[in-house]
């Protein structure tokens, strides 16, 4: 208790995050010095079962106290908040949550203004951007939202693409050789990003350059490959792969050095055909745990592409602008009726074994992490598929507790940051998520987000989201 005195001191009549812009005050539910959630139920990240009956404490940013409410007292003039029925879980750490949405024509916009509080409105208080479009804006908005200027996540923000020949998308760099891929490495370290994500058509040698020349400035590589096969990269050093056994062209049978198949993974045809018990996929999977590569599931954008799924959400629809929202209905149809005489689509097949693949990768020992990607056709919101690819966790075979643990506590852990965020425990800094309901029983509650604590300052989840309604694709 001494110790709770003491940050409780040094805390009064210190507003938790003053240096935010007076126009987005209206978006404050709780910002005062020191603040009490009584009666609440704790679902602290580690993997644990949850608690109930339980009090936090925040002051000065961070937890002061966490602990059963019969001996946890509210301190003297804290703002109490009854949360009787409510669950607090830690921040959500996106680890693949890009600030761009398809535009259409293989071109991307940047979503400065809707997706930094989509993320925060969902419960997600941290994100990496795991390849820029605009990394000059992602760099900007870093520093917005951690002066206050604007709302938003805290962001690592990763450098633009390295990519390499023959990009498909027109607004990345491509690289033309191994030194040209240190240079950029070197130019972007400079810039102020935290990692780099390699993409599509680098080659091994362009790749290995890479990945060295991050290493050198301590910074971590990950990877959505095509030419080069995952085997390929764990050799070379990668850090973490994204998005998992779904784009790993190393079980396409034509597949050739250094370049990625037509038509980019027609493996998936034969991936449908597998199960994760085979000795391909469990060799794959026992390589990966010894070379300590994590791997990024992002099953909500990979959910798109299985017929009826996901389940249509309004809250989600409605924060689309009508011409997205149009287009991302009209492509759902066209995954629905497949043309006569076509083959069967190989995406429910490979998506399960996507699921199946986590779920062993993790039982192994591997380091899982979660994310989105708001890509694909235009279905994955910020925020909202955050919330939905911890439900695909359980549906994969994961316990709700061990979902939420894989997006909070991994993610920070990776990062580095794991003495500051990603877990609920006493001196930890306040980004707590506040849902309505119970998301260890029932984990479709996780959506139910009520309030959203980073740093100890409580922004007002609906209506953040209301701000944007309709403006997703547009800004």
């Amino acid at each position: 208790m001494r110790k709770l005195a003491i940050i409780l001191a040094l805390s009064i009549c210190t507003s938790a995050q003053s240096n935010l812009s007076p126009e987005f005050r209206e978006f404050l539910k709780v910002d005062a010095p020191t603040v009490a959630l009584t009666r609440i139920r704790v679902l602290d990240g580690t993997g644990a079962a949850a608690r109930d009956d339980q009090t936090i404490i925040i002051s000065g940013g961070k937890i002061a106290a966490i602990g059963p409410s019969a001996s946890t007292p509210a301190p003297q003039g804290a703002q109490v908040i009854d949360s009787t029925g409510r669950t607090a879980i830690p921040g959500l750490v996106g680890m693949h949550d890009h600030l761009f949405y398809p535009a259409g024509g293989l071109v991307y916009h940047e979503m400065a203004f809707s997706f930094p509080r989509l993320y925060l409105a969902n419960g997600v208080t941290t994100i990496r951007t795991t390849g820029s479009i605009e990394p000059y804006t992602d760099l900007e908005l870093k520093k917005w939202i951690d002066s206050g200027k604007w709302i938003g996540p805290k962001m690592w923000v990763t450098g633009p693409y390295l990519e390499g020949k023959d990009a498909f998308i027109p607004q990345l760099h491509q690289i033309e050789s191994p030194e040209k891929a240190r240079e950029m490495v070197d130019f972007w370290v400079a810039q102020g990003v935290t990692s780099f994500k390699a993409y599509n058509t680098l080659t091994r040698e362009e790749l290995g350059a890479a990945i060295q020349q991050a290493h050198k400035h301590n910074i971590k590589v990950m990877g959505h490959l095509c030419s080069v096969t995952f085997p390929e990269a764990i050799a070379l050093g990668i850090d973490d792969l994204e998005h998992g056994i779904a784009v790993d062209t190393e079980f396409d049978p034509k597949k050739k050095p250094d370049e990625c198949p037509d038509g980019g993974y027609p493996a998936d045809q034969e991936l449908a055909k597998l199960s994760v018990s085979d000795p391909r996929i469990q060799a794959l999977i026992k390589n990966l745990v010894s070379h300590h590569v994590a791997v990024t599931s992002t099953l909500p954008v990979f959910e798109q592409d299985v017929p009826g799924r996901p389940p249509l959400q309004p809250r989600v629809l409605d924060a689309m602008s009508a011409d997205a929202k149009n287009q991302y209905l009209a492509t759902r149809v066209r995954i629905t009726t497949p043309k006569p005489g076509s083959p069967p689509a190989p995406w429910p097949a490979v998506f399960k074994l996507e699921m199946d693949f986590e779920h062993e990768f993790v039982k192994a020992g591997g380091m899982l992490l979660a994310g989105e990607d708001p890509t694909g056709i235009g279905g994955t919101l910020a925020g909202f598929a955050d919330q939905r690819e911890v439900e695909l966790l359980v549906e994969a075979g994961f316990t709700p507790a061990e979902a939420i643990h894989i997006a909070t506590s991994n993610g920070a852990e990776f990062l580095g940051e794991s003495a500051r965020i990603g877990t609920l425990a006493s001196g930890k800094q306040a980004d707590i998520v506040v849902v309505k309901g119970d998301p260890s029983q029932k984990i479709s509650d996780i959506e139910n987000v009520e309030l959203v604590f980073k740093d100890g300052v409580g922004f007002d989840s609906p209506k953040l989201i209301d701000s944007v309604r309709g403006l997703v694709g547009i800004r």
